[in-house]
């Protein structure tokens, strides 16, 4: 069903500061996407009463932002450094 032209796995050029998160580009979307994760989890940024909130620190803040930000939200945050 996902052909070539799936845009989760065309390679992104990322800015520095996504890739100060997650590593040197290009990767995919699903790269980044994960990455973004690991950090997350490394860091254990999820608030924790309410596990679908980021809680960002410095390096995960230059991307999406100093507020705490939903998990849904971020995703449109974390694409606006890539292209």
């Amino acid at each position: 069903m996902a052909g070539k032209n799936n845009a989760l796995q065309k390679p992104v050029t990322l800015s520095p500061e996504l890739e100060n998160v997650v590593g040197k580009g290009p990767m995919t979307r699903a790269q980044v996407t994960s990455k973004v994760w690991e950090h997350i989890k490394a860091n254990d940024l999820q608030d924790s009463k309410d596990r679908r909130m980021i809680n960002p620190d410095d390096k995960l803040g230059a991307v999406i932002g100093k507020e705490q930000i939903s998990m849904f939200k971020m995703t449109g945050a974390v694409s606006k450094h890539m292209s």
